[in-house]
């Protein structure tokens, strides 16, 4: 079972505590935008085998949303922080960079 640490109340939840929200850091388009860049932020997703970043709710919590990184795979946790940021955190680049060398992902590698 995936277990979650929430960076805002620091309970570790179950992930049936949790809600999935889908792909984390993604950029948004809206008017303006193109029919090409539009379709693609609703329907192109990210769907690695390997390190991951996710949008995480503690719905049965504090309710707010929250990143995550993890690898599909295994189901390792290699942090948690703030929606509010627009890249992971250093330390967990980091993390992530110590445990699997060589990594890549858009451009947080």
């Amino acid at each position: 079972m995936l277990i979650l640490s929430c960076p805002y109340c620091g309970v570790d939840a179950e992930e049936t505590e949790l809600t999935a929200g889908g792909e984390a850091h993604m950029k948004r388009f809206g008017p303006g935008s193109s029919d090409e860049e539009f379709h693609d932020y609703l329907f192109m997703r990210e769907n690695p085998k390997g390190v991951h970043f996710e949008r995480w709710r503690h719905s049965n919590g504090c309710g707010k949303w929250f990143h995550a990184a993890r690898c599909t795979a295994t189901l390792e946790v290699f942090g948690t922080y703030s929606a509010q940021v627009t890249e992971p955190p250093k330390e967990i680049r980091d993390a992530i960079s110590a445990k699997r060398p060589g990594w890549t992902w858009r451009e947080f590698s």
